[in-house]
């Protein structure tokens, strides 16, 4: 069982109950059932009652474990779940939290890709809605990459590795080498070795062109799937393993929040895969961005697609299971790891990559969104409100706004 850290002097007074695990996983469910508005309305809705009005841990432990989390890759309001339901009943409390706190959103994902596929909600009079809805979620993607840019590129060679990051993913240039790439070079530029540094920049930079070059363009913007007429032919056309893979692969990889899974999953289904389109991509976005979860249970949606019921559980496991183990199995150890600065160091590039990546996604989603004078007004619109507020349910509000627009003003 994860003790909280009693080093700090405020940690007086504050005690974790021992619950019974059925109670556990209820105060957990009802968490996940009114988890709207994002990991930031999540996470404060999570230090209220458990910190200001129960107690369990102090301000300064809570921002200690936040901290942690949102370090590693996952959605981190759900792994503070599985933090606290394993602080209150060991390993059982915590898989019961974390499950209690993602089941609602679930439930509702399965149920919505079951709707979307079953009775093709394109051609039953809401194109227009979902048309407008995905410009929505295009500046969702917008205001979060300059959130979260904001946040993790503070210098200049961060910006040059997310930009670096952007035209690699652009060019069509895999995932996992640009990461490797961006975390040593970051790494190595801060510890005094420029020419190393500079040395994996121009390997990276070389690789682009060559994509760029071998494919006469850039393959990462203009890659489309099969028409929407295809729909029901998609389903069952991956296999539940291989999903399971790509959902496992993207939770490994989601280094500074929810959102910067997108790019591992388009890829997988969009680009590579090619079991949807980029259209049908963001409205799986968009459906999340209504439910009360973490936006990763758009996986659920994918899955779905990629491979019918079975498909949409084993994606979304995939994509929840590293959240569930970076907890059970190892979250002293992994705090301790954190505070080593050549890890940090490191961690920093990964992210700056990450970030451009969600860059060079976002730009082949607006392509397929941003189709006319009317779909940029809206986005500047839909933009400029999401800007403007912090409140808790800014995201399904602007999504509903979006729909309504979609609904009156149809394409």
């Amino acid at each position: 069982m994860i003790e909280p850290n009693p080093a700090s002097s405020d940690a007086v007074g504050y005690t974790v109950p021992h619950e019974s695990l059925g109670r556990l996983f209820l105060r957990f469910l009802r968490f996940g059932a009114v988890a709207w508005g994002g990991p930031v309305a999540q996470i404060g809705m999570l230090r209220q009652e458990l910190v200001e009005q129960e107690r369990w841990v102090s301000p300064a432990e809570f921002t200690r474990v936040l901290a942690v989390y949102q370090a590693l890759p996952g959605p981190e309001a759900h792994e503070m779940c599985v933090y606290f339901g394993q602080c209150a009943r060991g390993r059982r409390g915590g898989v019961l939290a974390g499950l209690g706190f993602m089941l609602p959103g679930f439930v509702l994902m399965f149920a919505l890709s079951w709707l979307y596929v079953e009775h093709d909600v394109r051609v039953a009079g809401l194109a227009g809605v979902l048309g407008a809805v995905q410009i929505a979620v295009a500046a969702l993607i917008v205001r979060a990459v300059v959130r979260i840019g904001g946040h993790v590129i503070t210098d200049r060679w961060l910006w040059g590795l997310a930009l670096l990051a952007s035209a690699a993913q652009l060019a069509g240039v895999h995932f996992g080498l640009v990461l490797v790439i961006a975390g040593a070079a970051y790494f190595a530029a801060t510890i005094g070795w420029q020419p190393f540094a500079w040395m994996l920049v121009a390997l990276a930079a070389a690789g682009i062109a060559w994509q760029i070059t071998s494919h006469g363009g850039l393959p990462g913007l203009d890659a489309l799937s099969m028409p929407l007429a295809d729909l029901d032919r998609q389903v069952q056309a991956v296999s539940v393993p291989m999903l399971f893979w790509f959902g496992l692969k993207a939770g490994l990889l989601t280094f500074g929040g929810a959102y910067t899974a997108i790019p591992f999953v388009q890829r997988d289904a969009v680009v590579n895969g090619g079991w949807m389109s980029n259209a049908q991509f963001l409205d799986g976005l968009a459906l999340s961005g209504l439910l009360p979860a973490p936006l990763v249970i758009f996986a659920t949606f994918v899955g779905y697609l990629g491979g019918g019921p079975w498909g949409a559980v084993a994606m979304t496991a995939g994509m929840f299971l590293p959240a569930f183990a970076f907890t059970l199995l190892g979250h002293a150890a992994l705090e301790r790891l954190l505070q080593r600065p050549g890890v940090n160091r490191f961690l920093e590039g990964v992210t700056a990559g990450v970030v451009g990546l969600i860059v060079g996604t976002t730009l082949a989603l607006m392509k397929v969104s941003l189709t006319g004078p009317a779909a940029l007004a809206l986005f500047c619109v839909v933009l400029a409100m999401l800007f403007a507020t912090k409140a808790k349910l800014a995201v399904p509000g602007v999504i509903l706004v979006a729909a309504i627009w979609g609904a009156l003003l149809p394409a």
